[in-house]
């Protein structure tokens, strides 16, 4: 989502794109390295869809180069690496309780850092430059104000009171998916990591095979899906490395630091997902297992429908 690389950028600075994996979408690891510079300050993954990205490799590679990992959670509710919940693996961590979110409150986000320093400065920067131990209008740094209402947090509190139940409930149906999925040429579940202990599912991912379904693209089949009344997405229309916005003002901040423009970058495998990755979204897993059966029922008919 575009919120990942706009952050550097409305802080003036420039992102850089290594490209994912193709079995979880997540960062791929072994792009980060060639990517690094002297000027480089930060690691962003993205936990995408709720799996959790390769924490391990991101943290050594963060310390081997003095950096800051800022997981960006905003999909990953719940979800655990090597037992451990997301969001407090890197130095910080950011969650989103935005409307479609497994933890909603219709909007806000949520900070977390077992770091007292950067606490600190968070609180700060969300408390339009306020110190906790300074006066009420003494302001030490330059900020805005972007505490969350107490309405949206009264109704998170209640959300989070139903996580763990939601989330076993999604892993469950997410189990029954990939089976029923079993018997459904051309639409593939992607692979989990096992060092997964658990999946948040805000969305659930598939790779769509054309030649499967009678050489239509995945745009028709999504079609069909919902005219059957499965809503199933697309997913991504563009990968952000190509997003108009995020190049022009990348641009600009580079020519405005006296920088090389920056290229865009090969992510083939980022390229793919935006052409051929299906999803659906988290609340469909919270159905029942016949609803749940009923997506692969509804794309063989499709399938059977085209290869006729």
């Amino acid at each position: 989502f575009i919120a990942t690389p706009n952050t550097p950028l409305l802080a003036g600075a420039v992102p850089r794109f290594a490209d994912v994996l193709p079995d979880t979408w997540n960062l791929d690891p072994a792009g980060i390295e060639p990517l690094i510079t002297s000027r480089t300050k930060a690691i962003l993954p993205v936990h995408i869809g709720g799996e959790p990205a390769d924490m391990d490799a991101i943290n050594a590679i963060a310390a081997r180069h003095g950096l800051v990992v800022i997981e960006d959670a905003a999909q990953a509710h719940g979800a655990r690496w090597h037992g451990r919940g997301v969001g407090a693996i890197g130095h910080m961590g950011t969650f989103s309780f935005q409307a479609s979110k497994n933890v909603t409150g219709g909007e806000g986000g949520i900070v977390l850092t077992n770091d007292d320093d950067l606490f600190e400065r968070c609180w700060s920067v969300h408390n339009v430059g306020r110190s906790r131990t300074g006066a009420w209008y003494e302001h030490v740094v330059l900020a805005s104000n972007y505490r969350l209402p107490e309405w949206p947090a009264a109704i998170i509190r209640v959300q989070l009171a139903r996580l763990e139940e939601q989330a076993t409930l999604r892993s469950a149906r997410a189990a029954v998916l990939c089976d029923a999925l079993d018997k459904v040429e051309g639409l593939d579940p992607l692979a989990s990591d096992r060092r997964v202990s658990r999946n948040a599912y805000h969305i659930f991912k598939m790779w769509y095979r054309p030649e499967a379904f009678g050489g239509r693209p995945p745009t028709a089949f999504a079609e069909a899906m919902r005219a059957e009344g499965i809503p199933i997405s697309n997913g991504y229309d563009e990968p952000l490395h190509r997003a108009r916005v995020i190049v022009e003002r990348s641009r600009f901040i580079a020519a405005r630091l006296g920088l090389p423009e920056p290229k865009i970058p090969n992510c083939p495998v980022a390229e793919d997902a935006c052409q051929r990755g299906l999803w659906l979204m988290q609340n469909v897993l919270l159905a029942g297992e016949e609803d749940i059966r009923d997506i692969a029922r509804a794309a063989i008919k499709i399938q059977q429908a085209w290869r006729s």
